[in-house]
């Protein structure tokens, strides 16, 4: 592809003209790179279906619970919704790279929110209240946050500026990682306590009616 696109966007390119110029009965067909990229583009959405719910059992099983992976989980839209807007404002379509992108946004944007929510749960058992573990998480735990996420985003800047053969590629990548943990970081610090505070209470509330609900039948 020309500096400044991706393949994707060349191959769509060669395909509209393809349909305007070939003669009647003539074809094209794709090889090499260009074909496995069409053969597996279809699949992206699949795998980051797969990330997004193996992360969430993980947590599970780390957890112990269904209710709290969900507040580090709900981080990846905050994520993906930020890299969607930076691709639409860099111009670039969302690409087979853009969705590898997308993809690598699910255990990247997860890590802060672990961070925050694994120390917000020690300060619960240590006996402080949810609200305060909430708040000690997101107050304790905001510049660890901030300083590996945007060490980490400051990383991505040559990818996101990248020129010369290739970069279309480069730059889809980089784009939406950049994107995605700028906005799970600005958004994800102030969001993962308060997710925090409402799933743990609905854990702690459940689990006392079940509690409440096993004794009245023990009496019985």
């Amino acid at each position: 592809a020309a500096p400044g696109y991706s393949s994707g966007e060349a191959m769509a390119a060669l395909q509209a003209v393809a349909a305007k110029t070939l003669p009647e009965g003539y074809t094209h067909e794709w090889s090499g790179m260009s074909y496995q990229e069409l053969k597996s583009s279809g699949q992206v959405v699949i795998l980051f279906a797969l990330a997004l719910l193996f992360a969430y059992l993980f947590l599970v099983g780390q957890y112990e619970s269904w209710n709290i992976p969900l507040s580090i989980i709900i981080s990846v839209p905050v994520a993906t919704l930020g890299a969607l807007v930076g691709l639409w404002v860099a111009g670039f379509s969302l690409s087979i790279y853009a969705q590898i992108g997308l993809v690598l946004l699910v255990g990247l944007a997860s890590k802060n929110a672990i961070l925050i929510v694994e120390f917000a749960q020690s300060r619960r058992e240590d006996g402080l209240s949810i609200a305060e573990a909430a708040v000690d998480g997101g107050r304790i735990r905001f510049r660890p946050v901030l300083m590996t996420s945007f060490t980490f985003i400051f990383g991505l800047v040559p990818m996101v500026l990248a020129t010369g053969a290739g970069a279309g590629s480069r730059k889809a990548i980089g784009t939406t990682v950049f994107s995605g943990m700028l906005s799970t970081t600005l958004f994800g610090i102030f969001l993962i306590p308060v997710l925090y505070y409402i799933f743990q209470s609905t854990r702690e509330k459940g689990s006392a009616w079940r509690t409440r609900r096993q004794e009245k039948k023990n009496h019985e």
